[in-house]
């Protein structure tokens, strides 16, 4: 019998990717030959989609119609949509694309795996096919959210904070180490929640000391901390295990205390501030990864100009910034939209001009030391790699040129910073 062909396409965010690979695992065991965002040839095409905002939804809907041309071309047989937007939007996506042979939210998977004549095995529980590059992979430590910030759609479209046990964790892991992985992102809609449903307190300095534990894993990275309840003690292990990269992205979203209670954020501008200097003291030479909304409602030019001077004061070595999205079924829904919209990119774009100078002040800081680097790819006559602060795909990139001393990806170097290039660094294998 001829194999059948399926090719899952991932949109939106690391979360969005861990739940395909799963999916792939599944209908790897089931007989499919899979891919993954691949430009083969498939029978089947199945869209892991995101509703976060607006330009998610956009981009969502764009690659179904995409494939629904396809479909009417006899290029693909079935086409199958799952995830964020199914969730958010099943009924009129239903109404609207009937092209779709089925649309699954975001807890449906088995559902769709029986629409694939492919039974869920449980005895594959924590086994996944790994679509990053073999060396780093991330490890989704709990689903959902407790929190109910005025902006975000995800509660509203993956419900409450649901931990994984920290056995299952380490079984998952386990498998990703045996498969080449030596570095793990850590991920989760709030990290530093992490074991308050399921053993009554938070968990995460806990999972981090049995993650340690696995000799093949050298680096364990953090993602997604919320600032209000941070446990201290996570900063403890930070600083005492090696393995623990020196980095937090810990998005913050805004500074002034009217926006923070508007998004219902909690704590207050000053407890933010505090943070930020507890989290540097506690774990010397600690990079910061945040972000920031700018043009949430009623945002006067002194609330910006507030954000903009705490960014300069803070320094954040990596920074994200977003423009607010008026999202429907969220808290600030009921609130006017009313900053326009070239208002909104000005002061994104202002934002990370700033960035931009902290970051060029930071990397220049960076010369002349030798540091380990990850090593990603090769492209053209460079070797792309990462130091220890850096996260695949959002952060900083480190370019070593090809030379005769044997490297290959996955390896980690000593490298010596010899110079910088706007956000990235130069480097040279330290001898």
């Amino acid at each position: 019998m001829k194999q059948k062909t399926i090719n899952i396409i991932t949109l939106g965010c690391s979360k969005n990717l861990v739940d395909s690979e799963v999916m792939l695992r599944q209908l790897q065991a089931a007989g499919y030959q899979v891919y993954h965002d691949s430009d083969q040839p498939a029978e089947i095409i199945v869209i892991n989609t995101c509703g976060f905002i607006f330009d998610a939804k956009e981009e969502s809907i764009n690659t179904i119609l995409d494939y629904t041309r396809l479909k009417s071309e006899g290029k693909i047989s079935h086409l199958y949509v799952m995830g964020c937007l199914s969730e958010r939007y099943r009924d009129e996506l239903n109404a609207e694309i009937p092209e779709v042979d089925g649309f699954f939210g975001v807890n449906d998977m088995h559902a769709l795996l029986s629409a694939l004549n492919a039974p869920f095995r449980e005895a594959l529980l924590g086994e996944r096919v790994i679509t990053t590059p073999a060396h780093y992979a991330y490890l989704k430590i709990a689903e959902g959210c407790d929190h109910q910030c005025s902006f975000c759609a995800i509660p509203g479209i993956r419900g409450g904070n649901i931990s994984k046990p920290i056995e299952q964790l380490m079984s998952e892991a386990r498998f990703l180490a045996s498969k080449g992985v030596k570095e793990l992102l850590l991920i989760a809609q709030d990290l530093t929640y992490y074991g308050k449903d399921i053993y009554g307190k938070r968990q995460l300095s806990t999972l981090l000391e049995n993650l340690i534990t696995i000799p093949e894993i050298k680096w364990i990275r953090l993602h997604y901390a919320y600032p209000v309840g941070f446990p201290m003690d996570v900063l403890d292990v930070m600083r005492n295990q090696p393995k623990i990269c020196n980095y937090l992205d810990i998005p913050l979203q805004h500074i002034t205390p009217r926006i923070l209670k508007s998004m219902k954020r909690g704590g207050g501008g000053d407890k933010i501030r505090k943070l930020v200097q507890t989290i540097r003291n506690k774990v010397p030479g600690i990079v910061l990864r945040s972000s920031f909304i700018v043009g949430y409602p009623d945002e006067t030019a002194t609330e910006f100009n507030e954000l903009k001077q705490f960014v300069q004061e803070a320094r954040f070595e990596r920074l994200g910034v977003f423009t607010y999205s008026h999202e429907e079924k969220t808290p600030a829904w009921k609130l006017t939209d009313n900053v326009r919209p070239a208002i909104k990119a000005r002061r994104a774009e202002e934002l990370m001009l700033l960035q931009q100078e902290i970051v060029t002040q930071h990397n220049q800081e960076l010369i002349g030391k030798v540091m380990p680097v990850i090593i990603d790819h090769q492209e053209n006559n460079f070797w792309i790699g990462r130091t220890e602060f850096d996260s695949p795909e959002v952060d900083n990139e480190v370019l070593i040129p090809v030379n005769d001393i044997p490297v290959e990806p996955g390896s980690i170097v000593n490298a010596t910073i010899t110079g910088t290039e706007l956000y990235d660094l130069t480097a040279t294998i330290y001898p």
